[in-house]
């Protein structure tokens, strides 16, 4: 189901799936994530007027889940991700390639990496060289929407906050 290469004789990995607009993070936004059956599953907060981006991703219950924000005055681009007073993530935006990679620094717990297309919302956040999340708008029948489908037992609010992060990254304009 995920990658390009998948072996034959894995079973196929079941699966979450979220809808996220492609057009949602504009600074100053709140918007809602939902689950694959359409219902209200994530809230974000895009905070306005602050020096740096910050989102505070929240359950469907308005509960603070974490709190993402962007490093200012950085060479590259990066985003730390908070769950309470812990650091859970940082992502960076390689700066060598022609294609957009980033790579999601999850402290003792390792590291992720995130490659494809991310323009076009068609790519997959790997660990340790197997597909976790996959990040699709083709799935999508509603204009401006994609899916992310996720790997079950992993994080679900931490790799849809990467996917916040990527977004707002590869998509400053909005």
């Amino acid at each position: 189901m995920f990658g390009r290469k998948q072996q034959e004789a894995q079973p196929p990995a079941v699966t979450s799936m979220y809808q996220m607009r492609q057009k949602m993070l504009s600074i100053g936004d709140d918007y809602w994530i939902e689950n694959g059956v359409g219902q209200k599953a994530f809230h974000v907060d895009g905070k306005l007027l602050r020096l740096r981006k910050t989102f505070v991703f929240e359950d469907a219950s308005g509960h603070e889940l974490l709190r993402i924000h962007s490093k200012v005055l950085r060479v590259r681009d990066t985003f730390v991700i908070e769950r309470g007073d812990e650091k859970a993530a940082t992502l960076h935006k390689n700066l060598v390639g022609f294609r957009d990679r980033f790579a999601i620094d999850l402290g003792d717990a390792g590291e992720l990496r995130a490659h494809g297309n991310i323009l076009d919302h068609d790519y997959s956040i790997r660990r340790d060289g197997t597909d976790i999340a996959q990040i699709n708008k083709h799935w999508m029948r509603v204009r401006d929407t994609y899916g992310v489908s996720i790997v079950q037992g992993e994080d679900v609010p931490l790799l849809l906050a990467i996917v916040i992060c990527i977004d707002a990254i590869s998509h400053e304009h909005r």
